[in-house]
């Protein structure tokens, strides 16, 4: 038997006053579930601040108690001889916990002698949220108290019951401790469960203060976008629950990135979207339009590289920074020029496309390369253009249709590199492999999308999702305000990194089943041989 409670991010956004508690507290026969077994149980339950129920039942530990422990507790041998065992006793405390958030002082000890007879007994860890009132009193009173201890707790907020390690009365102080640092906590904007969860977490950041600025964010999917003195973005994110999400910020990380992020912060303003997909679209567009210093992993490049087959007699690769619509081969975008350049190599480990720019029949001698057996190259003139066109329309199919025509024999000259020892010069083909596949995958991804035109498309709630030739195009209307891809005639290839990242979100979606395909007025589909996967190579 599972008992089984899976909290959604609307349990984790309830109002703490609709959140039902449940203060918890065990006497045991010492201080390790290993060895020692539990005496007495003790639960209140409670709603909206009042109680609504009680558990309370002595345990046989089925050992004796050690008079250190009756001292202690003034449970004796003698009253836990007629008491249920943990297995009578633990079924009845699992259905009167039921979905609750337990809370108890110092809540791990507890826990884990129930966790420990749970899943001794086949029941499984507990499920169940828990709040620990020591540490969410460390976060709001230290200063006001002399020490953590609940006795001092209780007495500090005037607790009508008195803790005396009898489990009832413990957890009944338990609770009007945690009841008065609720008030505490609300008084700084912990007024959800997530901000409750969170709130032991903040360690005093001298940025805490301004935690305020999140108040007026919604419990929503969007994008958080902070903002410093000057209105500049300064960093750009997505979240299903924005305001759980960006207070996060706030609750003591040490990275000195955020430390400095927090403190230019100034403030922060939101975009709501109705899908998860909207939000990352909408945080991939705003990176790529603010470019914002903080988001260092995502921002983009400066200007994109493709790599292009050029329009010559004896055609060649060369790396250019924008498509044309001349109607020529491109592959790419590229962030940066040496992954452009990765990609050229790696055509040229399988393929021998000429490499030098000299005229056709402008050297006596051939060059470096084809004298090397590496490229055929007409620069001494005795190439035809008939011999040097089946080596192009091979790379043209390879790119269009056949991708392994190229990949094999990278994966196979790299197995023969490896066998002679030749570890390095293995990496950098293996690099080179990733790098073409990579691209090729896009450019298959691309044309699948562009071809399919525009697709009408539902989330699993029933939300509408309208894709446009690869590029989203709306269903909240949140995005009318950003800048959009400026209408183009339909090439291979998008423009730009921004694109074809966006691109791959929308596939990356389609794949995980998450989107269902409604409607489209091209045809969605891949070629039949897909991109060869190294690691599937390696495996056969």
């Amino acid at each position: 038997m599972q008992h089984v409670f899976q909290p959604s991010f609307d349990d984790l956004s309830s109002p703490l006053f609709d959140v039902p508690f449940c203060t918890l507290d065990l006497e045991t026969t010492g201080g390790s579930p290993r060895d020692c077994e539990i005496t007495e149980i003790g639960a209140v339950k409670h709603r909206s601040g009042e109680q609504i129920g009680t558990f309370q039942t002595l345990v046989d530990p089925g050992m004796q108690i050690p008079p250190s422990i009756t001292i202690l507790t003034g449970i004796t041998q003698a009253m836990v001889v007629d008491a249920p065992r943990i297995e009578t006793a633990l079924p009845a405390l699992l259905e009167f916990l039921g979905d609750s958030v337990l809370v108890g002082h110092n809540v791990r000890f507890d826990l884990s002698f129930l966790n420990a007879a749970a899943e001794r007994l086949g029941y499984g860890a507990l499920p169940n949220r828990w709040v620990d009132t020591a540490a969410l009193a460390r976060r709001l009173v230290r200063p006001e108290v002399r020490n953590l201890k609940l006795r001092t707790l209780a007495a500090h907020f005037r607790s009508p019951v008195t803790p005396n390690h009898r489990a009832l009365e413990d957890a009944r102080a338990t609770a009007h401790v945690f009841h008065a640092l609720l008030e505490r906590a609300g008084t700084i904007g912990a007024t959800n469960l997530d901000d409750l969860l969170s709130l032991p977490r903040a360690r005093g950041s001298a940025h805490y203060s301004k935690i305020r600025m999140t108040d007026g964010l919604p419990r929503a999917p969007g994008v958080y976008i902070f903002k410093d003195r000057h209105g500049v973005p300064i960093y750009v994110g997505k979240a299903t629950n924005l305001r759980s999400r960006a207070r996060q910020y706030f609750y003591g990380d040490k990275r000195r990135s955020i430390a400095n992020m927090m403190r230019e912060l100034n403030s922060i303003d939101h975009r709501p979207c109705e899908t998860l997909l909207e939000a990352e679209v909408t945080e991939l567009r705003l990176i790529h339009t603010h470019r914002p210093r903080y988001n260092r992993r995502s921002r983009p490049p400066k200007s994109s590289h493709f790599v292009k087959l050029t329009k010559e007699a004896y055609p060649r690769l060369s790396i250019v920074r924008a498509v044309r619509t001349d109607g020529l081969l491109y592959l790419g975008p590229f962030r940066s020029k040496k992954k452009a350049d990765q990609v050229v190599h790696a055509i040229w480990d399988g393929l021998p496309l000429r490499r030098c720019r000299s005229r056709p029949g402008s050297r006596t001698g051939k060059c470096a390369p084809a004298q090397l057996g590496l490229a055929l190259c007409p620069c001494d003139g005795s190439l035809s253009t008939a011999q040097y066109d089946l080596i192009v329309q091979r790379f043209i199919t390879s790119v269009r249709s056949a991708p392994e025509l190229l990949l094999v024999p990278l994966a196979e000259r790299m197995t023969q590199l490896s066998d002679r020892q030749r570890y390095e010069e293995a990496a950098w083909l293996r690099d080179r492999y990733e790098a073409l596949a990579g691209a090729l995958e896009a450019r298959s991804i691309w044309c699948a999308l562009e071809q399919a035109g525009v697709m009408r498309l539902e989330d699993r709630k029933g939300h509408e999702i309208i894709v446009d030739h690869g590029r989203f195009a709306g269903g909240a209307g949140t995005l009318l305000d950003l800048p959009q891809t400026v209408q183009r005639v339909s090439t291979s290839v998008p423009d730009d990194v921004g694109t074809a990242e966006e691109a791959r979100l929308i596939w990356r979606w389609l794949e995980s089943g998450d989107l269902k395909l409604v409607e489209c007025t091209g045809l969605l589909a891949l070629p039949i041989r897909r991109i060869v996967d190294l690691r599937t190579l390696k495996a056969a």
